[in-house]
């Protein structure tokens, strides 16, 4: 089993400040706590289906940041097909959880393959780790391993969503935990690769591994203090060596920039 954690969905999350930094930094420890086990256990095992699992559960909770949908669920009174069929059920039965079980009939039926009485207790979906259960047997009712295989990520999305909506961040947020489990995965052999032994380095991260990230950028001409602070001036100069790359640009310094860093400093040398 990949040993994915709380760091390996730091990675890929987004960032946010405040209060919602909090919040998500709260769902992030819990759910790292059980993440690996529990995906054992439903078979979730492959770079691949774990990619697409953690992106997708990425997307649909608002990066880590929430385990219940923002929307006050009234759009779902009087759903007969959700099987909201009392008043307030709407509400009630709202979205929750890292892939947002909704309505009455749905949060019963799950509640008793988990012999979890949700009918009753509609908020313990919203519980971190109940959450990812609650994901996974999703994912398992609905076969998503299948496509997951096949790398099919239009698939994965439609069974998730129902559509299409918001691709581009799941395909995004897919390909970043392809990243980190490589990175988890070069470790576990012992690989002696430079770009594989080094951490992803984002906003905030601080030590030895981010001053020789600052060397190398300002080896490259980037005017940076050497610091061993990621801050602002280092996001941007990374970003703009990502852009100059062909690299995606998203500020954050993983296998693939490390590897263009060490490829651009060989020829500044």
């Amino acid at each position: 089993m990949i040993p994915v954690d709380a760091q390996t969905m730091r990675e890929i999350a987004p960032r946010f400040s405040g209060e919602w930094a909090d919040r998500q930094a709260a769902i992030i420890a819990a759910v790292g706590e059980g993440l690996a086990p529990t995906l054992q256990s439903y078979n979730i095992t492959t770079r691949l289906r774990i990619a697409h699992f953690m992106g997708q559960t990425c997307h649909e909770s608002a990066g880590f940041r929430t385990t219940e949908e923002f929307a006050s669920g009234d759009a779902y009174e009087g759903r007969k097909d959700l099987g909201n069929s009392e008043p307030g059920d709407g509400r009630r039965y709202k979205g929750r959880g890292l892939l947002q079980l909704t309505g009455r009939a749905n949060y019963r039926a799950l509640g008793k393959v988990l012999e979890v009485d949700l009918e009753n207790e509609p908020e313990r979906a919203a519980e971190p780790l109940l959450s990812l259960r609650i994901a996974c047997e999703y994912w398992k009712s609905r076969n998503i391993n299948v496509p997951c295989d096949r790398d099919d990520l239009i698939t994965v999305t439609r069974l998730v969503n129902g559509g299409l909506n918001g691709l581009e961040d799941r395909r995004l947020y897919t390909s970043r935990a392809k990243v980190a489990i490589i990175r988890i995965e070069g470790l576990m052999l012992g690989g002696t690769s430079p770009a594989k032994a080094r951490p992803v380095l984002r906003r905030g991260s601080k030590g030895e591994a981010v001053a020789k990230l600052q060397i190398a950028l300002r080896k490259l001409g980037f005017m940076l203090a050497v610091d061993g602070d990621f801050g602002v001036g280092t996001e941007v100069a990374v970003a703009r060596f990502q852009r100059d790359q062909k690299l995606l640009v998203d500020g954050i310094v993983g296998i693939g920039t490390w590897a263009a860093l060490d490829k651009a400093g060989k020829k500044v040398r």
